[in-house]
């Protein structure tokens, strides 16, 4: 058994000499209180960012800055105010691009992940005779399930026989590369689309993706991702992996807030394309032409053309004041910091490891920031763990049927915090008896 003091006094000068320690004092970090509940780590031990990412600091000022423009302005706020509103999503392409490996015209930020997802299926999601099914990983997240059932019932066809589920092997947790290009081939000519995470959101699994875009091309298929778990928390590179379209959210690893801006991607050989339809609005108009209000509709240049209406401007702003943040940290440091972390965790659990508790997430560089555990002896024992975990300070969260889920986000989460959370995770395991 490691010594608690010890370990301590280690993770401090590792966060010391961290080159990325300084952005935690950014982010507001939630405090135990009545309604957190009983807690003996002040400040909390925040391990749930791929859930929802704490609010920057400078989200309030970004904020007040539209409420004050909106206040002054009205409507004049879209052209004079600190920020124009119109344009104002434009903003937020650039940086997003570097984050998704993407150009910026191969980008727009809209909406939310589902609505994005169903956007972008109108148009890549085109059923035949011979190309019809869609595979997508069992397990994945309801609205991914939901949103492909109901493009293949929109087409008048059955779930039942055009949705593929593919599982890991028997015993397995997570699926193997090689299977998914196995399944890929196997579907062959009746495979007209995958739709598959970047990071796999029960498990953490960071999947192979130029592998991926490679087998679906190579049958002639089109291949769509959910980033939701994956962008702000692993390398991307969408453009050069051939990627075809891909989508996400941004209140998770991009720290934009509950309900904040979505976006998506689409790769530029599908630009100009008049035979792809596309479901279209005002906003996806060319801006130069957009408020002469014809009913003629002409596309703006690039994944602009996707947009529907024009941005919601407070749920875009916090957007605005995260994304600074992973241009000056580079992603390569953010990676290297979380693979440090979560192997710091792994290590300070490692005597509990087998006996007490598995990691269901692969090892690196099969992971990102997340760290899927299930305790043994079975779902009961875990949620009185999790409950224990969340009683004294450490806040991760629960997914059925029997998973524990908790994130080092490297941009605000500390050596310090591993330990903590491993002990904290001792103290429930022996609170918890089987």
């Amino acid at each position: 058994m490691r010594d608690f003091a010890a370990e301590l006094d280690r993770a401090r000068a590792q966060d010391r000499a961290d080159p990325l320690g300084s952005l935690r004092g950014r982010f507001a970090l939630p405090r135990p209180g009545a309604r957190n509940g009983p807690a003996a780590i002040d400040p909390l031990v925040y391990l749930c960012g791929h859930s929802l990412g704490l609010a920057p600091l400078g989200a309030r000022a970004m904020l007040e800055q539209e409420l004050a423009d909106w206040e002054r302005l009205g409507v004049h706020g879209h052209e004079r105010g600190h920020s124009p509103w119109i344009g104002y999503a434009e903003q937020l392409h650039a940086p997003l691009a570097r984050l998704a490996g993407a150009q910026a015209a191969e980008i727009i930020a809209m909406n939310s992940l589902g609505v994005n997802l169903h956007l972008l299926l109108s148009s890549f999601y085109r059923p035949t005779r011979e190309r019809s099914v869609i595979l997508i990983e069992a397990g994945a997240f309801p609205s991914d399930h939901q949103v492909v059932s109901s493009q293949i019932a929109w087409h008048g066809l059955d779930p039942a026989r055009e949705l593929v589920e593919l599982a890991p092997r028997p015993g397995e947790s997570c699926l193997r590369t090689s299977d998914i290009e196995h399944c890929i081939a196997q579907l062959g000519e009746r495979l007209a689309l995958v739709l598959w995470p970047g990071v796999q959101y029960l498990t953490g699994q960071y999947f192979e993706l130029p592998r991926l875009a490679a087998a679906a091309h190579a049958t002639g298929a089109l291949i769509g991702l959910d980033l939701a778990h994956a962008i702000g928390n692993v390398p991307l590179a969408l453009h050069t992996d051939g990627v075809d379209f891909a989508a996400w959210c941004s209140y998770k690893y991009l720290n934009a807030g509950p309900g904040a801006i979505g976006g998506a991607f689409v790769h530029e050989r599908h630009f100009g394309r008049p035979e792809l339809p596309r479901l279209r609005g005002w906003w996806g108009h060319e801006p130069a032409t957009r408020f002469l209000m014809q009913p003629q509709f002409t596309p703006a240049p690039g994944a602009a053309a996707y947009a529907i209406s024009n941005p919601p401007i407070f749920s875009s702003a916090p957007l605005r004041a995260a994304l600074p943040m992973f241009d000056e940290a580079g992603m390569p440091a953010l990676r290297h910091k979380s693979l440090a972390l979560t192997a710091h965790l792994t290590s300070l659990l490692q005597d509990l490891l087998g006996r007490e508790l598995r990691v269901v997430t692969p090892d690196a560089p099969a992971r990102g920031a997340q760290l899927s555990l299930r305790v043994r002896d079975g779902a009961r024992r875990g949620r009185k763990v999790f409950r224990f975990l969340e009683q004294h300070g450490v806040i991760g969260d629960w997914r059925e049927p029997d998973l524990i889920r908790l994130s080092a986000v490297p941009l605000y989460i500390r050596h310090e915090d591993m330990v903590r959370a491993a002990w904290t995770l001792r103290e429930a395991l022996a609170a918890s008896p089987a």
